[in-house]
């Protein structure tokens, strides 16, 4: 069972979420323009927001290994009040993959051995774990990483991009193909390992998220590195990569979209237009019906799809899919409508709208765009997977 859920808990969502944007907007906001504009992370806002309680680093981990016991409802609150409150996509695109689409594989699919050595400093934010957006969507996107074996292990070999975490990585989850035809296999692969090299790769959006490519030339990796089960990625470790990055990814652009509506809130509530309020305008107060609506949609499916996983399974393919899909284009929609209200100088002295409006063109391209979501939607209906 991979998120026990416990009746009353889910009343504990609004204050979660409420908590940790009081906290991003106190430690991430300040800075949030200044390191977008220098490309640069700040391990010190990391570190706050890893010892926060609850911390942003492990709140699905069970408590028994240090983490935060949260449920997925919960964890997606979490992520929603970090978007909210930093206004920062890409720091918490690095939390939501370290958070979730790291350590909940190694939760589910690891030994005891593996877990007992990472979980606990990967929830206490000692130990990052990285993960490319290429490799989650399985069969969808070829993995470029293949895996031969070896008398003692295995040997790796390819490249990877768009690696979230990979400068400050203490280990990476990777999926390698086997080039027989016999499968995948998911692995663990520590940062000193011989044969893995860290590259300076980083795309032009989500500039505060710590990015870096992998090369990996006769990458040796013992037996114990591997994941799940050898050749079984592709039933065990896969499909569960894909529903957490469709749904704990989504999370921080649902706390944006928030932000965005606020903030179109009070600028209509106090500027003027041809001497008159703003408010009094119908076009204006339509905009901010249509952008609430659009974050309350977004809303119902995400946390649909998350609670599925707190009955003790995950969500279908279908809800997690149709939630990514919702998200990423209500998010185009809100920072659209921002802009349209109030222009990209948004008043908030931030730069929200301008940021925002190149991040979500990013969001929704990769890790899942509409040329997967909807071919998964589709076969879901119609029963064929």
């Amino acid at each position: 069972m991979l998120f026990p859920y416990s009746p009353g808990e889910r009343g504990t969502e609004g204050a979660l979420a409420e908590q940790t944007r009081e906290l991003a907007d106190r430690v991430v906001r300040p800075t949030a323009a200044d390191r977008d504009r220098d490309r640069s992370w700040d391990p010190a806002l990391f570190a706050e927001l890893a010892d926060a309680r609850p911390g942003l680093t492990g709140p699905l981990v069970p408590g028994r290994l240090g983490g935060g016991g949260l449920t997925a409802a919960q964890t997606c609150a979490v992520l929603q009040g970090l978007g909210e409150g930093a206004r920062d996509p890409g720091l918490a695109l690095a939390a939501a993959v370290h958070a979730a689409l790291v350590t909940v594989p190694l939760r589910a699919f690891g030994t005891a051995a593996q877990q007992r050595r990472r979980l606990p400093r990967m929830a206490s934010g000692e130990w990052v774990g990285a993960l490319s957006l290429r490799q989650t969507q399985g069969a969808a996107l070829a993995p470029a990483v293949t895996a031969r074996p070896a008398p003692d292990g295995w040997v790796l070999d390819g490249a990877l991009d768009l690696v979230v975490g990979a400068p400050l990585a203490r280990h990476f989850l990777i999926v390698a193909a086997h080039p027989d035809g016999s499968g995948r296999t998911a692995f663990l692969v520590d940062r000193g390992t011989a044969g893995l090299r860290v590259e300076d790769v980083r795309p032009e959006a989500l500039r505060t998220c710590p990015w870096g490519g992998l090369a990996l030339d006769g990458c040796h990796v013992p037996h114990d590195a591997v994941l799940g089960s050898p050749h079984g990625a592709a039933t065990e470790v896969e499909p569960l990569l894909a529903v957490l990055s469709w749904v704990f990814s989504s999370a921080p652009w649902l706390g944006v979209m928030r932000a965005l509506t606020r903030d179109a809130v009070e600028r209509v509530r106090g500027d003027r237009l041809f001497d008159r309020p703003l408010s009094h305008f119908q076009s204006a107060r339509l905009t901010l019906a249509d952008m609430a609506i659009q974050c309350e949609l977004a809303a119902g499916l995400l946390y649909r799809a998350a609670g599925q996983f707190d009955g003790g399974g995950r969500p279908s393919q279908r809800d997690a899919a149709a939630a990514r899909l919702f998200v990423a284009g209500a998010a185009r929609t809100v920072v659209e409508a921002a802009a349209g209200l109030t222009g990209p100088a948004d008043g908030t002295g931030d730069g929200l709208i301008e940021r925002a409006h190149r991040d979500a063109l990013f969001f929704g391209t990769v890790g899942g765009g509409a040329e997967v979501l909807r071919p998964v939607i589709a076969a879901c209906e119609l029963g064929l997977g």
